[in-house]
């Protein structure tokens, strides 16, 4: 699990975490992510994301391999999905943003091995859509 994430956590630490990563996502730097993240997923012309690989051979992506390429990262596909630091430094985020971002990509649902890359793709893209803020007019 690219993740990194362990059901061996006791609930005072996953508390914790679980606040480092919704102040992640509201921040400044985190809500940029999840915006470049949806671009990155409307302009694909296949409607489709893989899981455990940033990117593949063929070209394909998973979400953090979508935004990558759309940012014109250049060595994406050979940054270790389990080096989160590397990730992070990368996006210019949290270390457990990415990892919140791989967790939704990969594992989210009950059995992630029956879930087709169009289905998650939908998912995905959705998840994306609730959690980036909107600014209520004046």
């Amino acid at each position: 699990m690219r993740c990194g994430y362990s059901d061996d956590i006791d609930q005072k630490d996953a508390a914790m975490w679980r606040g480092q990563v919704a102040s992640a996502i509201r921040g400044k730097r985190g809500q940029q992510l999840l915006k470049d993240a949806l671009a990155a997923l409307d302009a694909m012309p296949e409607k489709r994301l893989i899981r455990d690989e940033l990117v593949t051979t063929d070209g394909d992506v998973c979400l953090l391999g979508a935004v990558g390429k759309a940012r014109g990262v250049d060595d994406i596909a050979k940054i270790d999905p389990e080096e989160h630091d590397v990730l992070a430094n990368r996006f210019n985020v949290a270390s457990c943003l990415i990892q919140e971002i791989e967790y939704i990509n990969d594992e989210y649902v009950i059995n992630p091995h029956l879930e087709t890359p169009e289905k998650r793709f939908e998912r995905v893209r959705k998840w994306l859509v609730e959690n980036i803020a909107t600014v209520a007019a004046s």
